[in-house]
């Protein structure tokens, strides 16, 4: 479908408000219930970087926000560096609500259970055969393989909180 089409279909104004402009996405939360393992999964398995650390000791939380970036981009002092993470776009804020890890029981829910609603963050990858070959090595849990089902070109891998991340790659795949 061509473009002008699509924007057709779904009454895009060409001409939107320049009260928006400016406007960019941010960043993406989910709530975890080990601070140190969900860091650990995003930074160590997908190559994010934790820029920013918001401790809330009042209010019985903390928030670590992450980002792929190179470490060169990022600033060293801490009130520049909360000042440029919230000016990216792509960053994921893992929140940790203190007493989460103590509760056996207690797990988020992750979207994709009944109810449904939030469904899966989303990670592009230059070759997502390659992504998926390292997943296995690192153990991580798969929700969905590149063989199962009619998509074979998209895996889900699961957090340490059950959260899916769909790993693709923007091009076609080789055969």
């Amino acid at each position: 479908m061509a473009l002008a089409t699509l924007l057709e279909k779904f009454s895009y104004d060409s001409a939107p408000s320049t009260d928006s402009a400016g406007y960019q996405f941010n960043h993406t939360m989910i709530r975890v219930k080990s601070l140190q393992a969900s860091v650990d999964f995003y930074c160590n398995v997908l190559g994010f970087v934790p820029v920013y650390e918001q401790v809330n000791d009042d209010a019985a939380f903390t928030i670590v926000y992450l980002i792929r970036a190179p470490l060169s981009a990022i600033p060293d002092n801490d009130e520049a560096r909360k000042e440029w993470v919230l000016s990216q776009t792509g960053v994921l804020e893992l929140t940790y609500n203190y007493g989460t890890e103590t509760q056996p029981d207690f797990h988020y829910h992750n979207g994709n259970d009944e109810p449904q609603g939030f469904g899966h963050i989303c990670v592009s990858v230059p070759d997502v055969q390659a992504a998926c070959e390292r997943f296995e090595k690192l153990n991580v849990a798969f929700q969905k393989r590149l063989s199962d089902g009619r998509m074979k070109h998209i895996a889900f891998i699961k957090d340490p909180d059950g959260y899916w991340i769909e790993i693709l790659q923007p091009t076609p795949l080789n055969a």
